[in-house]
């Protein structure tokens, strides 16, 4: 699989495609990305999500999986599996504790959201997985100190429940 450039015919907007090992588009992720460009996302926010993508659907292929039929479990295994050195991603090397993680938390959490993105985009054609990436969190504090922030308009929907993503990584904040 590859990530490709993609140049627009009716205009010099370029984009991004996946292709798989046969040189064609791989469709699901082919109308995800075609979906970003059509609402004008940065060029390089889908050049992300589409590596991000690739990542997924090579992960799902060495474990025979079927993207539609994914679990939560095969998403808890790709966060693991993106940890690994490249070199142990296939299970032919071992790889001893003391190795850093490949994959950042950041990385992590930031292919878990395009990987949610795809999810919600093809829930909303009909596809049964989104719920698995997303839950719905009971309403009220975050934790944190009384006066963090609130986003506006945060009284209309306090009491309602919040969508969070399932899985996500602690990762450890910037300091500017």
């Amino acid at each position: 699989m590859r990530v490709q450039r993609v140049l627009m015919s009716d205009s010099e907007l370029e984009s991004w495609t996946l292709l798989g090992d046969d040189q064609v588009p791989v469709e699901p992720v082919e109308r995800f990305l075609a979906y970003l460009a059509s609402i004008e996302k940065s060029p390089n926010t889908i050049k992300a999500y589409a590596h991000d993508l690739k990542d997924w659907f090579i992960y799902l292929d060495g474990r025979r999986g079927d993207w539609q039929s994914a679990t939560l479990e095969d998403v808890a295994g790709f966060v693991a599996w993106l940890r690994l050195p490249p070199a142990a991603r296939e299970g032919k090397v071992a790889v001893l504790p003391t190795v850093e993680h490949h994959c950042s938390a950041a990385s992590v959490n930031r292919k878990l959201a395009a990987l949610t993105s795809f999810y919600e985009f093809h829930a909303r054609h009909g596809v049964e997985l989104a719920g698995l990436l997303v839950t719905m969190r009971p309403a009220g504090r975050r934790g944190g100190s009384a006066t963090s922030y609130k986003p506006f308009l945060h009284h209309v929907t306090k009491d309602k429940p919040q969508r969070r993503r399932a899985i996500t990584l602690k990762a450890a904040s910037s300091t500017w």
